[in-house]
C-alpha cells in the first residue's frame, strides 16, 4: 500500500488531556466486560477504540458499512494501559485525527473514566480504506475525508 499512515510514534509524553481532542463520546461498560481480575478486559479497549472512531465515520462521514464502494481495514493500532476501568463505570472515549492521507487515516484516541481529566488508555489506530470489491487502496471519498478534516488536532504525543 502506498498511502499509510503508519509512522514512528512520537517520543513519550505525559498523558493526554480531554481538551486535546476535536470529538468525544460516553460509552458505557458492561457487565461482561469485567474479567476475572475485576477490571475490564484488554481487548474491549480495542472495541471502545472501534466504536468510536466507526461512530464517527458513520454518523459524520457517510460511511455505508453495509453497501458503500469504500471500506475501511485497520492496519496497525496501540494501546497504552494507564488505568483500570471497571463495570459500571462510563468511558468517554476521545478521538482525534494526527494524520490524513489519500487513502489512510491516523487517529488518536483516549480513554477517560467518566470525570476523569488525565486518561485511563491512549493509543493510535490506522484505517486503510480500500474498495469493497477489489480490496485495493483507493481514496477516501469527500464526505468522509471532510468530517476527518474536522477532526485534524496537533499530535498528541502518545507514547510507544
Amino acid at each position: 500500500m502506498t498511502d499509510t499512515a503508519t509512522s514512528p510514534p512520537p517520543p513519550a509524553s505525559l498523558p493526554t488531556r480531554r481538551e486535546q481532542y476535536a470529538y468525544c463520546q460516553r460509552i458505557g461498560t458492561r457487565w461482561k466486560d469485567n474479567d476475572v481480575y475485576g477490571h475490564v478486559n484488554n481487548i474491549d479497549y480495542y472495541s471502545f477504540f472501534d466504536t468510536v472512531i466507526n461512530t464517527w465515520l458513520i454518523r459524520e462521514g457517510g460511511l455505508d458499512i453495509h453497501h458503500g464502494d469504500t471500506i475501511g481495514f485497520c492496519a496497525e493500532s496501540h494501546c497504552r494501559y494507564l488505568k483500570a476501568l471497571a463495570f459500571p463505570d462510563a468511558v468517554d472515549a476521545a478521538l482525534r485525527v494526527a494524520h490524513l492521507g489519500r487513502s489512510s487515516v491516523r487517529y488518536e484516541i483516549a480513554l477517560f473514566r467518566e470525570g476523569d481529566v488525565e486518561p485511563a488508555a491512549e493509543g493510535w489506530f490506522v484505517h486503510v480504506f480500500v474498495d469493497r470489491a477489489q480490496r485495493r487502496p483507493t481514496p477516501l471519498p469527500e464526505p468522509m475525508r471532510t468530517a476527518l478534516g474536522r477532526l485534524q488536532m496537533p499530535p498528541a504525543r502518545i507514547a510507544p
